[in-house]
Order: structure tokens, then C-alpha cells, then sequence
């Protein structure tokens, strides 16, 4: 303890500094799971879709996105193997937020969509291992953690195609496409507004001292539903569509009116992907405050507002910045992407992912997003599906873990060299 309290200073700046520069490569990073397919089908440009998903993006992170953290920080190694030396647990999260940081940015650079929870979790079971040794990693905790990236992308990839087949089944497959489109569209409208809202009512608003009996968010969460379909309605009503024309123009002026529930639920993932991605740059950065400042391992980590207000301007700057780069792969390369099936990609992964952040499980949003994509593409068969590009995403996944374990690691100790 007497190391810390005499570098507290440099300590807290280097946790802020670190968990900002981690935060700011999820943005430049992920910003692909969460906007890629509203400009991918056309929806959005590249502008509009950084506009939208920073607003969205801060908020998620701000208003719902503390119920993670605890996970991040606490749940993969064992606490209670670092009290008798506490300097090395700030200098293993300290390790794990630059080495992860450095890695999404290489990734960013490079234009590779990789897992920003892959990359500190991995950088996490890094610094365990290399500070005491196998025994401070959770190995179960870790097991369901890693159980969670390969269900995820299934679970992504399930409801947008149930959502794809719906589409075509209730609109694209009918005598008269147009009619069901402005007949079915606010309802899955209202989707995108009831599970966002209710999610965030129920397990965000606590976050900045707002508590609402689970009635009343209910409620609240079928009002902002309902307000949401009828905006979608008039909206939908604004579009001039020409009903003479031949079915292949229908099917365009569906997509057409598809648009504006592309901008909801590319904002509902952006929110979606806020809050449950800002845990992986937050969660390190609350677990060393909190050593620095009480001086004790505990068992939780309090995340505080300015955290999460930090690590949601982090992720508002990456995407900025670097964000375009990463937004093109999931956005073109996996599948071609209209409307209404960059409708089912995003509304679905939103649901996993918001599911997710509300049961507190760091699941990875670009395997649910990829996942999506790649149900939307099975939809129309498997070769609507460029499986060159999905190996080397694939791949990418696999070797994320590694490489933020080994960095964190080298990291960590340059980090007790320096200090000690």
C-alpha cells in the first residue's frame, strides 16, 4: 500500500488516461456492430450514421451501462489473491486497459472488426496469470463468459432470421407489399422503442438515482412503444410511392419505407452497444479508483457516474475518428444489405445485446452483430454469403484473446518495474 499512496496521483491519471484511451478504441472499433448496417443498406450515410450514433452511443453508456462493469472487473479473477499485495491489481487493470486499447487500435487502423470484450478479457486473464499465477483467474466465471461468445452470435443470428422471414412472409410475399409495409412497419417500429426503453427503465435509470416501480416502467415502456409506431407511421405516410407501378418497383418502395426504422433501430443499437461495451473500459478503471481511494480489494467495484460519463465520451471520440473504417466490413463485405434485411440484422442484435446488459453478461457485440448479418443472409441461402470474409472475421476472433493476454501481460510488468 505504501507504493500507492505515494504515486496516487500518477495512479488515478494513468487509470482515467487509460480507461479514456480503452474506451475510445471501442468506439473507433465496435461503432461497425452498431451502425454498419444502417449504412450499409443505404439508410444512412457515413455522417448522419456518427451523428446519431454518438448521441445514442453516450446515452447507452451513461444511462444503462453500469450493470456490466461489476462483471468486467470483479468477476474474472479472484480478488481476494491480490489483498496481501494490492499494487499489483492496479498495475494488472492498468495493464489490461492500455494493452487492450492498443490492440483495438491497431485493429481500427487496420480496418479489422474485432471483439473489444475478447480483447479485455483476455487482457484481464493476462495480468492474472502473470501477477499470482493460473489460481487468480475464475476459471468458471471465465467459462461462462466465453460460453456467452459462441451463443450470442447463434442467438443474433436466430431472431433476424425469424425477423427476416416475418418481413417476407407478412409484406415482401403479398399481393399488395406497399399496403402491408405501411400496415406492419409501425409495429416493428414499436419493437425497436418497447425494448429499448424497457430495458433501460428497468435496469439503467438506478445508475443516475432514478427509481420507478416495475409497473410504472411497464408502462412507460409500452408509451414510448406506441409513440414511437405512430412517428414511424407518419413518417411512412410522408413517403409518395407510385401504386401503377410494376411489382419490382413495390418491392424498392418497401425498402424505401423501410428507411426511416433503419435510423430507430441503428439508433437502438447504438444505444444497445453503449451500454453494454462502455463495462470494458470502465470496469478496470472503477476496480483501480477504488483500490487507490479506500486502499482495499473488495469484492465489487463502484462505477460512478463520471465513469460512465468518461467512458461515454471515450467511445463518442473513437467512433469520430477511426469509427469508418471498421463500419465497412459488417456494413458490405459479409452479405448485401437492404432496408428491410439491415432492419432484421439490427433489430435483432439490439435485443441480444440490451438482453444481455441487462442480465450483466459481457457478451461481444460484434459476434452478435456478425451473427445477425449472417441470419438476414441465410434468409435468401448460403450463398447470398461472402464466407471468405467470415473466416477471416472468424479468425480475428480467435486471436484477439491471445494477443490482449500477452500484451497485458508485458504491460504489467513494465508497469511493476517502473513502480516498484
Amino acid at each position: 500500500m505504501e507504493i500507492i499512496h505515494q504515486h496516487q496521483t500518477v495512479l488515478l491519471i494513468m487509470a482515467f488516461g487509460f480507461g479514456l484511451y480503452m474506451t475510445w478504441g471501442i468506439g473507433a472499433n465496435d461503432v461497425a456492430n452498431a451502425m454498419g448496417t444502417s449504412v450499409g443498406s443505404g439508410a444512412l450515410t457515413v455522417k448522419q450514421a456518427i451523428i446519431i450514433a454518438g448521441i445514442m452511443e453516450f446515452a447507452g453508456a451513461y444511462l444503462a451501462g453500469g450493470g456490466v462493469a461489476s462483471t468486467i472487473s470483479k468477476g474474472i479473477i479472484d480478488g481476494d489473491a491480490f489483498k496481501p499485495v494490492p499494487e499489483l491489481l492496479v498495475y494488472g487493470m492498468l495493464g489490461a486497459l492500455l494493452a487492450a486499447g492498443i490492440w483495438l487500435m491497431v485493429a481500427s487502423m487496420r480496418g479489422w472488426p474485432v471483439s473489444t470484450t475478447h480483447s479485455i478479457v483476455g487482457a484481464v486473464v493476462g495480468v492474472g496469470v502473470a501477477a499470482i499465477g493460473p489460481d487468480a483467474v475464475q476459471w468458471d466465471k471465465l467459462g461462462e463468459i466465453v460460453a456467452s461468445w459462441f451463443v450470442s452470435p447463434v442467438l443474433g443470428g436466430f431472431f433476424a432470421l425469424l425477423l427476416t422471414l416475418s418481413i417476407r412472409k407478412l409484406i415482401l410475399n403479398t399481393e399488395d407489399p406497399i399496403g402491408q409495409a405501411r400496415k406492419w412497419g409501425p409495429f416493428y417500429a414499436f419493437l425497436v422503442g418497447w425494448l429499448v426503453s424497457l430495458v433501460t427503465i428497468t435496469k439503467g435509470l438506478k445508475h443516475i438515482n432514478i427509481h420507478l416501480a416495475p409497473s410504472t416502467g411497464q408502462v412507460l415502456a409500452l408509451g414510448i412503444g406506441i409513440l414511437l409506431a405512430i412517428v414511424a407511421k407518419l413518417m411512412m405516410n410522408r413517403i409518395k410511392i407510385n401504386e401503377t407501378a410494376d411489382k419490382d418497383f413495390h418491392y424498392a418502395s418497401v425498402e424505401k419505407l423501410f428507411i426511416p426504422l433503419m435510423v430507430f433501430t441503428g439508433a437502438a443499437m447504438a444505444f444497445a452497444h453503449g451500454s453494454n461495451d462502455v463495462a470494458n473500459g470502465i470496469g478496470p478503471m472503477a476496480a483501480v479508483v477504488q483500490l487507490i481511494e479506500t486502499g482495499q480489494v473488495s469484492s465489487k467495484s463502484a462505477v460512478t457516474p463520471f465513469m460512465l460519463f468518461l467512458g461515454g465520451i471515450g467511445i463518442v471520440i473513437g467512433l469520430a475518428t477511426y469509427g469508418y473504417k471498421v463500419m465497412a466490413t459488417i456494413g458490405n463485405k459479409i452479405t448485401e444489405l437492404t432496408p428491410t434485411r439491415g432492419y432484421c440484422a439490427t433489430i435483432a442484435a439490439s435485443f441480444v445485446v440490451v438482453l444481455a446488459s441487462g442480465l450483466g453478461l459481457p457478451v461481444s457485440t460484434t459476434h452478435i452483430a456478425v451473427g445477425a448479418v449472417m441470419g438476414v443472409g441465410l434468409a435468401r441461402g448460403i450463398g447470398a454469403l461472402d464466407l471468405r470474409v467470415i473466416g477471416g472475421i472468424i479468425l480475428s476472433w480467435f486471436i484477439t484473446v491471445p494477443v490482449g493476454a500477452i500484451l497485458a501481460a508485458i504491460v504489467f510488468y513494465i508497469l511493476r518495474a517502473i513502480f516498484s
